[in-house]
Order: structure tokens, then sequence, then C-alpha cells
């Protein structure tokens, strides 16, 4: 599309579409790297009943001192090589009662909207 195009476009009326939280099946899972330091994030694809294609969610809602916290599912290791102890990422592998996120693939699992009204997945 053409610079020119794009700058000439008005502002929009039609909603985003917001998908319900609900139980969805957890089909595929990678490592992407984000921002310039190249941190590592966990993305899995689902299927959600509300959208045809899969839809992939990177952030988890949890429990964390009596307080409901919503994080990244970023990738960070201890000095074993294992994934980080507490970190969002392993709560909610300990909250799908895997030990690795290749056992994720094809277990059903519930989500949850975020304080933004994103879907994450929930582990409380």
């Amino acid at each position: 599309m053409e610079t020119q195009d794009i700058l000439n476009k008005k502002v929009g009326t039609k909603e985003t579409e917001t998908l319900k939280p609900e139980k969805v099946k957890l089909v595929g899972i990678k490592v992407v790297e984000v921002g310039d330091k190249k941190n590592q994030k966990v993305e899995v694809s689902v299927k959600h009943s509300g959208r045809e294609e899969l839809i992939n969610i990177s952030s988890v809602t949890y429990l964390d001192k009596n307080s409901v916290k919503s994080s990244g599912l970023w990738y960070n290791e201890d000095e074993d090589g294992n994934i980080r102890k507490g970190s969002a990422l392993a709560i909610f592998l300990q909250n799908a009662g895997v030990e690795s996120l290749a056992d994720l693939a094809g277990k059903d699992y519930m989500t949850t909207l975020d304080a933004k009204g994103y879907l994450t997945f929930k582990a409380f």
C-alpha cells in the first residue's frame, strides 16, 4: 500500500472482535525472540471456538501473593539450564500439570481476560 494511501485513511467505526474466555486446545508451541535484546517468549497456538483459524497466546494470569498478575510467558533458565522456578512460565506449566513445553501439545487449558481485555492463560 502506498504511503499516501495510508496517510489518508480514516478512523474505523467497527469494534474489534473480543474472544470470550473458554477452554482451548493447545496445538503448537514455539519460542520467539522479542526486541533488540532478543529475549525469548513462548507463544502457544490454540484452537478457540470463536475463531476458525488458530490464535497465539503468550501470557498467563496467575495468583501471586494474594494478588492477580498477568505476565508474558518469558523463557528464562536457572543455573542448571532448567526453566526458572517461580517464573510465569513455570507457574503456567505447573498449573497445566506438565514438566516441559513439549508436554503441552494436545492439552485442553482454560483462558481468562487480563486487565486490558486480552485473552491469557488462567493459572489460579
